[in-house]
């Protein structure tokens, strides 16, 4: 867990979820969109973090959730998203929620 951790959401609709993060303080939003495959399957499409977030570990924090969630539901990722993609390469520990 991270220190952005209590600070992300989950927000879902029937087909698509996205997990958004703010600084409580009115800065802007970081967000990583998934689309649902099924009940056993999400694809992660997008993950945006504004100019005021980047390097502070705010994008790997909401994939980590998005990995963490998956787990703890019995589900299968698979990262369209480039950035997510490559997280994916960079952390081997996340593969057992990797669709293949």
């Amino acid at each position: 867990m991270t220190d952005f951790d209590s600070r992300i959401r989950r927000e879902d609709t029937d087909s698509k979820g996205r997990y958004a993060y703010d600084d409580g303080a009115g800065g802007p939003e970081a967000e990583l969109t998934f689309s649902k495959l099924g009940t056993s399957q999400i694809i992660i499409d997008h993950t945006e973090v504004p100019d005021a977030y980047r390097g502070l570990g705010v994008g790997i924090a909401l994939v980590a959730r998005a990995v963490a969630d998956a787990r703890a539901a019995g589900l299968k990722i698979t990262p369209l998203c480039p950035y997510a993609a490559a997280q994916f390469r960079r952390h081997p520990d996340w593969h057992d929620v990797l669709a293949r």
